[in-house]
C-alpha cells in the first residue's frame, strides 16, 4: 500500500509545507529537469490519485479509513487496473479555506490523474477553477453545495447527494405537517447560503416561506449563537431548520437547551449533518442525546446489500478496530475511490494515455516569481471525465450512476426522529415518490400512482408530545396586533366607534372577539380606526394598507372579493352576503282575469287537449258495448265533449261498462283531482296575498334603463357596476346612510333621486327593517360572497381564526351575536309573487305522461281484439270479394267493411258468430251421415 501523507495540523509542519511548496514552484524548471511533455506507457505501473479532506473532523475521521480500505481492495482486485497500482496522496485541508487551496495547488504538482474530495464546499468552489484549467476530474464525497452543479464547474463530479434534493425533502416535510413559515439557522458560508437559497425555492413551490434567515459566521462563539437564538425566539415561527456542519452544529442545540427552546410547541428539523455526527460514535453520551429529543433529521439513504454488509464487517475487523464508527460519508468516500479506479481501468483499456503538458496560459507569465509552469495539464482529462460520467456500478452506498445534471440518480433520504438513546426511522423521501414509509428502491419499479405518497409514521416532538405542533405562537413579549377597523358613518350596528376599553363595538367586533377567545393562546391586540368619521372609508384602500404591512389585520364588514384575495388572506366568512336591488313598490289592482293566472298558457293548452283526448278514448272503448255512447253522429260528438269536461267536476252521468274504459277513466280522474287541487291553491294565493309591482324587476331591467342608481359610499358595488356590468358612472350616485337611502328612493329618478339602490344583502335587510316595508328587494341576489377578516399574506392567524369561526357557527354563538345586533325583516321578500305562484307544465308532465301511456295501451288492446273478431266474422265474404274486385276497390271495400264492423254492437257480433258456428257444426254432421248410408 502506497500512501503519501501531507498534514498541516501544526504550525511548524505548516511552515515546512509552505516552504516546500514555494520552493518547488520557484525553482527553475531546468534545475529540476522537467521536460515539456511527460508521457507514460498506456499501462503505467502506478497511478497517482489525490485526496483532499480535513483529517480531524467528523466526516474526515470516518472517510479516512474508508478511503484506505478502498485502495487496498482495488490493489488486491485482479480484475481492476491489471498490472497497475493505485497510489493515494492524502492532503489535510485542516478546515481552512486558505490552507485547503494551498494543499490543492501542491497536490496538482504530483501529476495526479484525479482528485477525491474535498468535503468543504467552499474549498471545492476555489479549486474547481484550478481543475478546470488542468483538466483533472474532482470527485467530491462531501461538497453538497447545489451551486457546484453549475456548468461552470465542469470537472467537478459530486459523488454524494446535492443539498438541492435535501432541501426539497425538507420542504415536503414542512408541507406535510401544514406549516407555512420556518426560520432557517445556518452557517454563513458558501454551503450554508446556497443550501438555504435552495430551501427557499422549494418552500415557495409549497406556498411556504422562510420568515427569517438566522446566519452566523463560521467559528462563532457560543455567546453569538445564544444571542441569535434569543432573537429568533421572539419571533412567531416555531419551526427551525438547522443547516450547519457536523463539527460545530451541536453547539446550536446546547444553547437552545439552555434557553428552553426544546420544549413543547417547538419544531427542530436538521439536515444530514446531525445523523453524520451521531453515526460517527457507537454510543452517544446521555447529555448529547438529551439535547436532541424530538428532533427530526435527514440522513442519506444507503440501501442494505451484500457489499454494504461486507464493508461493515471489514470495518469491525482488527485492522480498523481503532477507527470510529462510520457514517454515510464514509460509504460515499469508499465508492468515490472505486469510481476513480473503474473509470481509470476503462480509460486505459480504451487506449487512453497518461500524459501531462505545460499550460500555454501559465507559460506566458515569464515575469512571475511563482513559476506556475510547474502546474501541468492532464492531457487525458476530458476523456477520463466522460468515462467517469458514464460509469455505472453498484457500490456500498447504492447505485453509482450520474444523470444529465451530473448528480447521482435517485437521490434518497431517511427521515429520522431522535428520541431516547437513539433514533427511529419514520419514513423516506426520494425525488421519485416523495414522502413514503416504503423504501424507495422498492418503488422504482412501480408506477407513481401506486406508491403511497405523502405518508410518514408518527413523530414524537420536543416535549414528548405526539400531536403535531402548530408551528407558530404569538410571543408574550411581542407587540400587540395592530388591527384596523373602518370608522363607519352608517350601519353602525356592524362596526362603530365607542368609548369602551376596546374603542369599538358592533356585530363584527363581537364575532372577532368571540373567535379570538377560542384560540388556545393569547393574542394581544389593539384596534385602530380608519377614516375621519365624516365619510365611510374606501374598503379597498383599507385592505391595501394591510397588504403593505402597515396593519396586521382588518376587522369589519369587509367583503371577500377576487381582487382583495390576491393581496391578503381572508378568514372563513362569518356572514353571507351578495348584491341585491332595492326599489319602491306599489300595490297591484285586482284583475277580472285573475282566474286564469294560476296556470301558464302552455299548461292551459295541454290540459284542454287532454280533456278532449281522454273523452275520445273513452268513447272508442265504450262505443261497441255501452248504449249511452251510441246514437247519431251529432249525438256522439256531443257525448264526447260533455263527458270530457264533466270529469273536471266529477259530474259525468255516463257509466263506463268496459274494463279498458274504466281503467282509463280511473287514471284520468286522478289527474283531474291533482290539477283541481293545485289550481285552487294557486288561485287562493293570488287572490289573498297582496300583489306588489315595480317598473324595476331586477338587475337586468335596471341595466337596460337609464335611471339613476344608488350605491353605498365605500362599497365595492360601485366598481362592480362599472367594471363588470358596464353601467355608465354618471348614472351612479353615492349615498352615505339610511336617511339618504330613504330620501333618494322616495324622490325617484325624476326628482333628483334614484330608481333603485344596489347594495349588499346585510345592509339592505337592516335598512328595510326601519321602513315599514315601503321598499322591497326585486329580482334575485345576483352575486354570492361573504364577509371575512383580512390578514397579511400567509398569516397563520387567518387559519386558526377560520377554525374558530366554524366552531362559533356550529355551537350557535354566531347566531346569538347576529340576533343581538341585527333584527330580521320580512320586507326582503321579492316581488312578482304571482309569477312565482303560476303552475307550469314542468310540474305536471309526469301525470300527463302516465295518462297518455295508459290510453295508448288500452286502445292497442281494444283494436287487437276487434281485428281478431273481424277476421272470424268475414272470412268467406272477404275471399269472394278479393276474387271479383280489383285491388284499389278491394282495399276501399275492406276498410269500409272494417269500419262498419267496429260500429256494430259487440253483442250482435257475438250472436252472429255463435249462429255461424252452429250452422257449421250441423253441416258437418249432415255430410258425415250421408257418407255412411249404403249406395
Amino acid at each position: 500500500m502506497k500512501v503519501f501523507w501531507i498534514r498541516s495540523g501544526h504550525l511548524v509542519k505548516t511552515r515546512v509545507m509552505l516552504f516546500a511548496l514555494l520552493f518547488g514552484i520557484w525553482m527553475p524548471l531546468g534545475v529540476i529537469g522537467v521536460s515539456k511533455n511527460i508521457t507514460t506507457s498506456s499501462n503505467p505501473r502506478v497511478l497517482n490519485v489525490g485526496v483532499l479532506f480535513t483529517f480531524d473532523s467528523v466526516i474526515g475521521r470516518s472517510a479516512q479509513p474508508a478511503i484506505l480500505a478502498a485502495m487496498d481492495d482495488i490493489n488486491a482486485d485482479n480484475n481492476t487496473l491489471q498490472g497497475t497500482k493505485l497510489r493515494l496522496i492524502l492532503h489535510d485541508t485542516n478546515c481552512s479555506g486558505f490552507l485547503g487551496t494551498v494543499e490543492a495547488l501542491q497536490l496538482m504538482q504530483d501529476e495526479v490523474v484525479a482528485a477525491i474530495g474535498p468535503q468543504s464546499s467552499g474549498i471545492a468552489h476555489v479549486i474547481s477553477h484550478v481543475i478546470n484549467e488542468l483538466h483533472i476530474p474532482l470527485l467530491s464525497f462531501g461538497a453538497t453545495d447545489p451551486a457546484l452543479s453549475a456548468h461552470e464547474y465542469q470537472y467537478f463530479v459530486r459523488t454524494t447527494q446535492s443539498d438541492y434534493f435535501q432541501m426539497n425533502a425538507i420542504a415536503d416535510i414542512v408541507d406535510y405537517f401544514g406549516w407555512r413559515e420556518v426560520v432557517a439557522i445556518f452557517v454563513d458560508d458558501d454551503n450554508g447560503r446556497s443550501g438555504i437559497s435552495a430551501l427557499s425555492d422549494a418552500l415557495a413551490k409549497k406556498r411556504a416561506k422562510i420568515s427569517y434567515r438566522a446566519a452566523f459566521p463560521p467559528g462563532s462563539p457560543s455567546s453569538a449563537i445564544s444571542d441569535l437564538l434569543v432573537s429568533i425566539n421572539l419571533m412567531e415561527s416555531r419551526v427551525y431548520i438547522v443547516h450547519v456542519n457536523p463539527d460545530t452544529g451541536l453547539s446550536v442545540f446546547s444553547m437552545a437547551k439552555k434557553l428552553q427552546m426544546l420544549g413543547s410547541g417547538y419544531v427542530w428539523i436538521t439536515t444530514d449533518w446531525l445523523p453524520s455526527f451521531l453515526d460517527s460514535f457507537e454510543t452517544n453520551s446521555p447529555d448529547v442525546m438529551n439535547q436532541l429529543q424530538g428532533v427530526v433529521a435527514l440522513r442519506h439513504h444507503t440501501p442494505d446489500g451484500n457489499l454494504k454488509k461486507n464493508f461493515i464487517s471489514k470495518w469491525k475487523n482488527l485492522k480498523l478496530k481503532k477507527s470510529p464508527n462510520f457514517n454515510s460519508y464514509a460509504l460515499y468516500a469508499y465508492d468515490s475511490v472505486w469510481l476513480a479506479a473503474r473509470a481509470l481501468d476503462t480509460f486505459i483499456k480504451e487506449g487512453g494515455n497518461i500524459s501531462f503538458s505545460n499550460d500555454p496560459k501559465l507559460s506566458e507569465n515569464n515575469g512571475s516569481m511563482l513559476h506556475l509552469k510547474s502546474l501541468r495539464v492532464f492531457n487525458g482529462g476530458e476523456q477520463l471525465l466522460q468515462t467517469i460520467k458514464r460509469t455505472n456500478f453498484t457500490g456500498v452506498s447504492g447505485r453509482i450512476q450520474f444523470g444529465d445534471d451530473r448528480n447521482l440518480i435517485n437521490p434518497t433520504y431517511d427521515i429520522l426522529n431522535i428520541g431516547g438513546t437513539g433514533s427511529r426511522r419514520i419514513g423516506y423521501w426520494s425525488n421519485y415518490s416523495g414522502l413514503s414509509t416504503i423504501a424507495p428502491e422498492n418503488l422504482y419499479t412501480k408506477p407513481l400512482n401506486a406508491s403511497p405518497n405523502n405518508h410518514l409514521y408518527s413523530v414524537i416532538w420536543p416535549g414528548e408530545i405526539t400531536t403535531v405542533p402548530r408551528g407558530w405562537v404569538f410571543p408574550h413579549n411581542g407587540k400587540p396586533l395592530q388591527i384596523v377597523v373602518p370608522n363607519r358613518v352608517s350601519y353602525k350596528a356592524f362596526v362603530a366607534k365607542d368609548n369602551n376599553p376596546l374603542g369599538v363595538k358592533g356585530y363584527c367586533i363581537d364575532v372577532f372577539e368571540a373567535a379570538i377567545n377560542l384560540l388556545p393562546y393569547p393574542v394581544p391586540h389593539t384596534y385602530i380606526l380608519y377614516g375621519d368619521g365624516k365619510d365611510t372609508p374606501e374598503y379597498s384602500d383599507l385592505v391595501y394598507e394591510v397588504s403593505q404591512n402597515k396593519y396586521d389585520a382588518a376587522v369589519g364588514d369587509i367583503t371577500i372579493v377576487t381582487n382583495r384575495t390576491k393581496i391578503v388572506d381572508f378568514t372563513q366568512p362569518f356572514m353571507e352576503s351578495g348584491l341585491v336591488v332595492v326599489t319602491v313598490v306599489k300595490g297591484e289592482k285586482s284583475s277580472p282575469w285573475a282566474f286564469l293566472r294560476p296556470f301558464t298558457i302552455q299548461m292551459w293548452a295541454v290540459t284542454a287537449l287532454f280533456f278532449i283526448f281522454v273523452g275520445a278514448v273513452v268513447w272508442i272503448l265504450e262505443h261497441r258495448t255501452n248504449e249511452e255512447f251510441r246514437g247519431p253522429p251529432r249525438q256522439q260528438l256531443i257525448t264526447i265533449f260533455w263527458f270530457s269536461f264533466s270529469t273536471m267536476f266529477f259530474s259525468h252521468k255516463e257509466n263506463t261498462v268496459s274494463t279498458l274504459g274504466r281503467l282509463v277513466l280511473i287514471i284520468w280522474l286522478f289527474v283531474v283531482l291533482i290539477i283541481n287541487s293545485s289550481y285552487t291553491a294557486s288561485l287562493t294565493s293570488i287572490l289573498t296575498v297582496q300583489q306588489l309591482t315595480s317598473k324595476i324587476e331586477g338587475i337586468d331591467s335596471l341595466i337596460s334603463s337609464t335611471d339613476a342608481i344608488g350605491v353605498q359610499e365605500g362599497s365595492f358595488a360601485l366598481n362592480y357596476l362599472i367594471d363588470e356590468l358596464n353601467i355608465v358612472a354618471s348614472r351612479i350616485i353615492k349615498l352615505k346612510n339610511q336617511d339618504e337611502y330613504d330620501d333618494a328612493l322616495r324622490r325617484g329618478p325624476g326628482n333628483g333621486g334614484v330608481a333603485a339602490i344596489v347594495d349588499e344583502l346585510p345592509y339592505v335587510e337592516l335598512f328595510l327593517s326601519g321602513t315599514n316595508c315601503v321598499f322591497k328587494t326585486v329580482g334575485q341576489e345576483f352575486t354570492k360572497s361573504g364577509w371575512g377578516f383580512a390578514f397579511q399574506r400567509d398569516s397563520p392567524l387567518a387559519v386558526d381564526l377560520s377554525t374558530a369561526i366554524l366552531q362559533l357557527s356550529e355551537n350557535g354563538d354566531l347566531q346569538k351575536i347576529h340576533d343581538k345586533w341585527l333584527s330580521r325583516t320580512e320586507c326582503s321578500l321579492g316581488l312578482n309573487q304571482a309569477d312565482l305562484n303560476q303552475l307550469s307544465l314542468s310540474s305536471f308532465w309526469g301525470l300527463f305522461l302516465i295518462c297518455g301511456i295508459s290510453c295508448f295501451i288500452a286502445l292497442s288492446i281494444f283494436f287487437f281484439r276487434v281485428l281478431f273478431q273481424y277476421r272470424r266474422f268475414t272470412p268467406e265474404t272477404q275471399s269472394e270479394v278479393e276474387q271479383i274486385e280489383p285491388v284499389r276497390t278491394r282495399r276501399l271495400s275492406r276498410t269500409t267493411s272494417f269500419m262498419l264492423f267496429v260500429d256494430k254492437k259487440e253483442a250482435e257480433v257475438k250472436d252472429k258468430l255463435k249462429r255461424k258456428s252452429n250452422d257449421n257444426k250441423q253441416a258437418s254432421q249432415s255430410t258425415e251421415g250421408h257418407s255412411d248410408s249404403p249406395p
